[in-house]
């Protein structure tokens, strides 16, 4: 965030909490100011934003970024999305999915004819944990559950979201096990992301 000139951070914790206030602090040695929304029970991804309307309500709009996920992509494109779009309550990163398997390619005679280790799939979009929001957003938050499978359903069925695709240059990795952190790391280590 900091490399996009975004300097105020609102943080929503629940699990493990100390160990992440602990890290962050008020923000000051990574050079921004962090503030925190504790969810006392989980509340899931949609209720731990509501949680947080006291702050974020009175915004024109924010961004709301998933914690397990490893991009170089500028939300502030988000943005811009979204205000290209008056009528739209949010905007959405997409990116390719990416295979989290090799894939066999057959002929038609059944031959093996090519093994492409995780390739990215680009007929078929994922959400990408990154989106720039209006706080509109807080009339159709749950008080718990997942703003994935209440809000944004709602909202694309009357055609309030707008999605930004991400390609090419763009990193993004879910960061989901032990081995996706040695791989993030290894694609650091090659500069292959540069953070």
């Amino acid at each position: 965030m900091k490399k996009h000139g975004i300097r105020d951070l609102v943080i929503l914790v629940g699990y493990k909490r100390n160990m992440v206030i602990d890290e962050l602090g008020s923000g000051g040695k990574y050079g921004a100011r962090v503030s925190y929304v504790v969810e006392e029970e989980p509340l899931g991804t949609g209720g731990a934003l509501k949680n947080a309307e006291h702050i974020l309500g009175k915004e024109d709009y924010f961004l709301l970024i998933n914690g397990d996920i490893i991009t170089n992509l500028n939300p502030l494109e988000l943005v811009e999305a979204l205000e290209k779009n008056p009528r739209a309550v949010a905007s959405i990163a997409v990116v390719p999915l990416r295979s989290p398997f090799g894939v066999v390619k057959v002929d038609e005679n059944n031959i093996i004819v090519s093994f492409v280790e995780k390739p990215v799939i680009p007929d078929y979009m994922i959400n990408a944990g990154v989106y720039a929001i209006r706080p509109e957003i807080f009339n159709y938050l749950p008080e718990k559950g997942d703003i994935e499978r209440t809000c944004f359903p709602k909202l694309a069925s009357e055609k309030r979201l707008v999605a930004r695709v991400y390609g090419g240059e763009t990193y993004w990795r879910s960061i989901d096990t032990i081995k996706d952190i040695e791989e993030v790391s290894s694609d650091i280590a090659s500069g292959r992301l540069i953070i």
